[in-house]
């Protein structure tokens, strides 16, 4: 954690914020602070700075923040992505808090498992908490917008265009395509498919809504793999 981050409303009316949970371990136990240190906070939506814990025992610590300082800017990508399996969808939410992208949409896909869409990692508490995870690693404070869209043809009709609109489109798919460009000319939409790729029928829907396919070369690479490898490419 390098940053711990917290909500506006565990502010008391002194402006002093009360730490009961995971937080107060990974201070006690992870890093070793007690009264009268100092750390590095930001409020979720909010500012960063810094914070002198004023008292901590057993049960919870109260800190005064000192917030001055602005997250980092997000990147002007929108990342549509086939829902993977629970335990990498968990790591990759962490991984898009982590390097910042603004706004990720969950999309149905031939290739989804049914089973993958009643998964509780899609729970909207479970969501938050490995996206502040990704923020709290990469001093971040502004969580991306999630989205799940569970009907693959209408979002790719209806949605996906009025998204892509002014964008850079790309469409990741294994196969014979021109190499994914270095470097984001400005906005971007980047499109990443399940486990296999898009079947034939997706990826000619997803290239007659305006997306251009790309590739990372002849490599199949797994999904969590390929978003920090198309990310790291474009920004």
């Amino acid at each position: 954690m390098n940053l711990l981050l917290f909500a506006a409303h565990e502010r008391n009316a002194e402006g002093l914020v009360r730490i009961e949970d995971g937080r107060l371990v990974h201070l006690r136990e992870i890093i070793g602070k007690g009264q009268g240190d100092s750390l590095r906070v930001g409020e979720i939506g909010g500012d960063m700075g810094e914070a002198e814990i004023v008292s901590m025992d057993e049960g919870h610590a109260l800190l005064r923040p000192h917030l001055h300082t602005p997250p980092p800017v997000k990147l002007p990508l929108t990342l549509v992505l086939a829902l993977p399996r629970p335990k990498m969808l968990r790591r990759i939410l962490r991984t898009v808090a982590e390097l910042g992208a603004a706004e990720l949409h969950l999309i149905n896909s031939y290739r989804v498992e049914k089973s993958y869409w009643q998964s509780p990692a899609l729970q909207e508490d479970v969501i938050r908490e490995y996206l502040l995870q990704g923020l709290a690693q990469s001093r971040d404070t502004r969580l991306p917008a999630v989205r799940c869209q569970r009907r693959f043809k209408p979002f790719v009709e209806d949605d996906l265009p009025l998204l892509a609109e002014g964008k850079q489109a790309l469409l990741a798919h294994p196969g014979q395509y021109p190499p994914c460009p270095r470097g984001a000319q400005g906005a971007t939409l980047l499109v990443i498919g399940p486990e296999g790729g898009f079947i034939p029928y997706e990826v000619e829907k997803l290239q007659t809504a305006g997306c251009e396919a790309v590739s990372l070369g002849p490599r199949i690479l797994r999904v969590e793999n390929a978003v920090s490898s198309l990310i790291g490419r474009l920004f």
